[in-house]
């Protein structure tokens, strides 16, 4: 049977937004986040996050230091009951100034690219699924991977996880 999931932006919906966030020490929950995952946890979702890393591609830090802080934060969620499944994240910027990573990719957001390798590799039906982001290009990731979309527009992320569950 597939999975159903609710997929989460990152900066500005997970976390407040610090421009290329790479180290916890910067890092903040957003109000009712860590409430959202536990939530979406006990109700049988899968929940992934899928983030555009830009600060990859135009050199501010590299991939382990993104890698690092995504391990920080199940760290600090299991602490507190909850934990995120999978961390997608797209490197690539076509103004990037590292050339491995300066490209036009069907990964970055609005791209569908991270929902549908997550869909396909966790074997989740889109139809049951859920996105959450703060900007239109989360909204339009998800409605080009076959899953709805929802603008997080501040306020507890766990009321905005609940209400989009109700009205789908």
């Amino acid at each position: 049977m597939p999975n159903k999931a609710i997929f989460f932006d990152r900066d500005g919906t997970l976390n407040v937004d610090v421009h290329y966030l790479h180290d916890p020490a910067e890092f903040a929950w957003t109000e009712g986040a860590v409430e959202a995952i536990r939530w979406a946890n006990a109700h049988g979702f899968l929940v992934i996050v899928v983030t555009n890393q830009s600060g990859i591609a135009r050199g501010y830090y590299g991939e382990d230091s993104v890698r690092r802080l995504h391990d920080w934060m199940n760290a600090e969620l299991a602490r507190q009951g909850a934990h995120i499944d999978a961390f997608y994240y797209c490197p690539h910027h076509p103004a990037g100034r590292v050339p491995a990573y300066t490209c036009t990719c069907d990964c970055r957001k609005p791209a569908p690219g991270m929902l549908l390798r997550a869909i396909t590799e966790h074997e989740i039906d889109p139809a049951a699924s859920l996105m959450i982001g703060d900007a239109a290009s989360d909204v339009a990731a998800a409605e080009q991977a076959g899953v709805c979309g929802v603008r997080y527009v501040g306020g507890s992320l766990a009321d905005c996880v609940r209400e989009a569950l109700t009205e789908k």
